[in-house]
C-alpha cells in the first residue's frame, strides 16, 4: 500500500504561478510511475501529467504543454508539479497518484489539493 499526501494549492491569480508536491509513504519502492489528475467542478477527472520512476519520463495533457512541469525527487520520495500561466479554467481539486509495478493503472490516491485560478 501507497500513501500520498498533497500540498500546495491556494488561490492564484490568472497569469500567475504554483508548485504542488506530493509525498509517498509506505511501499514506495513498488512504484513505477506517478501522476497529477484534476476534477474541475461539475467535470470527471481529467489526466494532468505523469512521470516514471526510473527513467524520468514525462507525459502531458495537451491543454497544460509548455506552462506545467512535472518533476521527482527519488530520494525523497516525492513528486511535484510546477505551473505556471495558470488560467482560470486551471481551477480544480489536484491529485496525486502512484502506480505500482504489476498494476495496470494508478491505484494510489491523495485526497487533493485545490487550485483556485481568479480572472
Amino acid at each position: 500500500q501507497v500513501q500520498l499526501v498533497e500540498s500546495g494549492g491556494g488561490l492564484v491569480q490568472a497569469g500567475g504561478s504554483l508548485r504542488l508536491s506530493c509525498v509517498a509513504s509506505g511501499r514506495t519502492f513498488s512504484i513505477n510511475a506517478m501522476g497529477w489528475f484534476r476534477r474541475a467542478p461539475g467535470k470527471e477527472r481529467e489526466f494532468v501529467a505523469t512521470i516514471s520512476w526510473g527513467g524520468g519520463s514525462t507525459s502531458y495533457a495537451d491543454s497544460v504543454k509548455g506552462r506545467f512541469t512535472i518533476s521527482r525527487d527519488n530520494a525523497k520520495n516525492k513528486v511535484y508539479l510546477q505551473m505556471n500561466s495558470l488560467k482560470p479554467e486551471d481551477t480544480a481539486i489536484y491529485s496525486c497518484a502512484a502506480r505500482t509495478a504489476g498494476a495496470a493503472g494508478f491505484g494510489s490516491w491523495g485526497q487533493g489539493t485545490q487550485v483556485t485560478v481568479s480572472s
